[in-house]
């Protein structure tokens, strides 16, 4: 799976993919950041009299629920991405905090039109059992993945991703990937992540570069970016507590760790296992 994973992020660097994000503004300029550190180059569009045209010129497409006022863009890219076979990746921000994003998310996945899902665990517990008393904007204690429940998630995780058709990533201190049939566990990472706005985001967004760049591969393309964030993240908290450093620190050591990562430290840090 390394060598898989090597291979993804290396295509990256060569294709330089284009990823059309609708996404936040809280967190835009950062996503846009790490699609450019990773290879690729972004776009940032949003209006309903292009998303069409701006999504037939990308290689992949990112939908971020905390972009709710986008909605009918968001439904024009992705038919159209659909249409023509690039990846979607939905950030499904908050899921469960409110009946509109619940719905807007549920539209899509009906309609067939996301390719890989990334969320922590309450926003994708949240899409698989329609629970919509989740907090969704951070994973609730109960709702986390950790060892001791690791079988369990990894089992209702892989239904989800057969009953939707997609790739879904898990995020949080242990990352979990699946498409229904195989799954991967990531570990490792920096605590500061959840010290920073839009840590998540900037990982959605990083997948979607991989995808863009890996679209017959997505699983191992979703696992890349899971791996190259966390073994970032690491490099990137070690970097500021030489430093002396603080969060606001830590993003821009983050970013800077994805532009600089070589095939090297991506496979020396890589914890990764197979289920």
């Amino acid at each position: 799976m390394t060598d898989a994973i090597l291979k993804a992020a290396q295509n990256t660097a060569d294709a330089a993919p284009l990823v059309h994000s609708i996404t936040n503004n809280v967190t835009i300029n950062d996503c846009a950041n790490i699609i450019l550190a990773a290879g690729g180059t972004a776009i940032m569009a949003q209006d309903e009299r292009e998303v069409e045209e701006i999504t037939a010129h990308s290689d992949a497409l990112v939908l971020n629920m905390g972009a709710l006022r986008a909605q009918e863009a968001m439904l024009l890219a992705a038919r159209e991405a659909k249409r023509l076979g690039h990846p979607v990746v939905l950030d499904p921000v908050a899921a469960g905090a409110s009946r509109l994003r619940s719905e807007m998310c549920s539209r899509l996945l009906a309609d067939g039109l996301v390719s890989v899902i990334r969320g922590n665990a309450s926003e994708i517990r949240a899409l698989a059992a329609g629970e919509e008393q989740a907090s969704g904007v951070e994973a609730n204690a109960i709702d986390r993945v950790t060892e001791q429940n690791l079988t369990e998630s990894t089992e209702w995780l892989a239904e989800f991703s057969r009953k939707t058709g997609t790739v879904v990533m898990l995020t949080g201190k242990i990352d979990l990937i699946t498409d229904g049939n195989r799954t991967a566990v990531l570990r490792g990472g920096s605590e500061l992540m959840s010290r920073i706005t839009g840590a998540g985001c900037m990982l959605t967004s990083l997948t979607a570069a991989y995808c863009g760049a890996n679209p017959n591969t997505l699983f191992e393309a979703v696992a890349a970016a899971s791996g190259v964030m966390k073994v970032c993240g690491t490099l990137a908290e070690r970097r500021v507590r030489e430093e002396m450093e603080g969060t606001a620190s830590f993003r821009t050591r983050l970013i800077d760790a994805v532009s600089l990562l070589t095939a090297e430290q991506l496979a020396e840090g890589l914890r990764i296992q197979l289920l």
